[in-house]
């Protein structure tokens, strides 16, 4: 539910799942790799949002990075469904929880 989740209410579905009882480092190893790449997410957006207010071909760059998140997201939510752990790149899920 952590990266699953994050299509329907963005950080906050990993929040709850890293925040509440994680019972295994599995869970919680997977639900800190999702709210990095949430987190990530809206500040990237926040900054772009605040940029593109200066020059407007920055918008792009937020939008892009959505798209990055989202094909990874999909990865990471299968190999988690397999009981893997897929290590998203440092660019995309910035390591700020362990």
């Amino acid at each position: 539910m952590a990266y699953v989740g994050q299509f329907l209410v963005g950080v906050i579905a990993p929040a709850i799942v890293y925040l509440g009882k994680a019972r295994s480092p599995f869970v919680r190893r997977h639900a800190a790799q999702g709210l990095n790449m949430g987190i990530a997410a809206t500040a990237v957006w926040i900054v772009g949002g605040l940029l593109s207010l200066a020059v407007e071909a920055f918008i792009w760059v937020p939008v892009l990075f959505t798209a990055a998140v989202m094909v990874f997201l999909v990865f990471a939510g299968r190999a988690a469904n397999r009981g893997e752990f897929r290590r998203v790149p440092a660019v995309v899920a910035w390591p700020l929880l362990k």
